[in-house]
């Protein structure tokens, strides 16, 4: 009986174990690289709204990829003398193992009225600690 309840265990554990495995197709192509940051376009689209056209590799997700257009707009903002940004919106898409993004923003000397604000100043010092290049 002792033995049973010890097969009974075993294989309990092992089903869990087995069960916490993500199949290999559900494994990210990216997992453990680190992420490229291939560089920033800035367009000017009118005298306060501005398109990101951005590109990494070994991005996440797509919220990396949208981290990436907000800390260009962030200090674009800065660079302009402006301390606010607006996202307007950003459109994700992957080739490949590039990601892309375009982000459009609207920038603004006062806090503008929306939910997807942020404070340049506090964007930017962030994006540093994090690595996430602004240009």
């Amino acid at each position: 009986m002792a033995q049973r309840l010890s097969l009974v265990a075993t294989l309990g554990t092992a089903t869990a174990a087995l069960g916490a495995c993500a199949p290999a197709g559900e494994v990210p192509e990216e997992r453990g690289q680190t992420a490229v940051y291939e560089g920033v376009s800035t367009i000017l689209l009118d005298k306060d709204l501005v398109s990101f056209s951005v590109a990494m590799k070994g991005a996440k997700d797509r919220a990396d990829v949208e981290a990436y257009g907000r800390c260009a707009a962030a200090q674009y903002a800065l660079d302009q003398g402006f301390g606010f940004a607006r996202q307007v919106r950003t459109i994700v898409k992957k080739e490949g193992q590039t990601w892309y993004g375009d982000a459009v923003y609207l920038i603004s000397a006062s806090l503008p009225e929306g939910l997807r604000t942020i404070d340049a100043e506090v964007v930017a010092t962030e994006c540093a600690e994090l690595g996430i290049p602004t240009n």
